[in-house]
Order: C-alpha cells, then sequence, then structure tokens
C-alpha cells in the first residue's frame, strides 16, 4: 500500500529518535551496570528494549507503506556523567518525543492514515511511561538526597 510521503518522513524522522534512544538508553544501562547500581541498570535497560520495540514497528509500518527505512541516520548520542544527569538527558528526550509524536499523529489525521496514527498512539502511551519514570525518579532524588537513591539502586 503506497503511503503519504509527508507520513513516510514521520516515520522516518520518528525511527531516527527512537534508534538514538536505543543507543543512549544501552550506554547508561551499562554505565550503571559498570557503577553497581543494578535496579537503574534494568530499569533503563527496559526502556531502551522499549525503544527497540518501537523501531520495529515503524520499520515495518515504513515497509508497508512502501517506504525505505531510514536505519542509517542517527541524532547525536548525549551521554550522562552521572545518574542525575543521565535520568535528565532521557527525561529530556523523552518529553521531546511526547511532543514529536503528537505532532505525528496529528498529521496522521489530517492525511487520513488512521493506521499511522494508531500505531503512534500506542508509542506516545510508552513515552509518556518513561518521561513519567524519569520525572519521578528526579523527584526521588529530590526528595530522599542522592546518596540514599543511589544506595536503594544499588
Amino acid at each position: 500500500m503506497k503511503g503519504n510521503a509527508k507520513v513516510l518522513k514521520a516515520l522516518n524522522t520518528l525511527l531516527t529518535e527512537e534508534l538514538s534512544a536505543i543507543n543512549q538508553y544501552m550506554v547508561h544501562s551499562e554505565m550503571c551496570a559498570d557503577w553497581g547500581f543494578e535496579k537503574l541498570h534494568e530499569a533503563i535497560e527496559k526502556q531502551a528494549v522499549d525503544e527497540m520495540h518501537h523501531a520495529e514497528w515503524l520499520i515495518r509500518r515504513v515497509l508497508f507503506l512502501e517506504g525505505h527505512p531510514n536505519v542509517y541516520k542517527l541524532n547525536p548520542i548525549k551521554v550522562g556523567k552521572t545518574v542525575p544527569e543521565m535520568i535528565a538527558l532521557g527525561g529530556g528526550a523523552e518529553h521531546d518525543a511526547v511532543k514529536q509524536y503528537n505532532g505525528a499523529i496529528a498529521l496522521c489525521a489530517r492525511e487520513e492514515d488512521s493506521g499511522s496514527k494508531q500505531l503512534l498512539e500506542k508509542i506516545l502511551a510508552d513515552e509518556e511511561r518513561h518521561v513519567d519514570w524519569a520525572e519521578s525518579q528526579q523527584e526521588l532524588i529530590r526528595q530522599m538526597g542522592l546518596q540514599n537513591y543511589l544506595e536503594r539502586q544499588a
């Protein structure tokens, strides 16, 4: 089924975001594992896996619409040097993703592509959950202090 060029472009832009997020989360996850923060390692690794699923679904949709998935491009990867910086970078990227998904969903509605719109709404729910997680972690750090937070992550 031949897809709308604007929708295909939006899907590929989102795919680039997801592929970039996978790399950022994997690096952060492994850094946390190296530092002994196993709970944080597992939580961030799960987010990376979520992003892998998103990329897979976007690739599948682009192919269905007879487009070419752009898997060659990545955005600059921002690697945090501390746990709070990692959480802030991840949360910021997720906030940006929510905005991008909302824009793409509106585009799909205008272009009458309900299938792509439904997929993007499904992914948006995951991205909003990731934002909530990052905000919760930042609040925990604020309320209990960094050292107490990190002790709970070991």
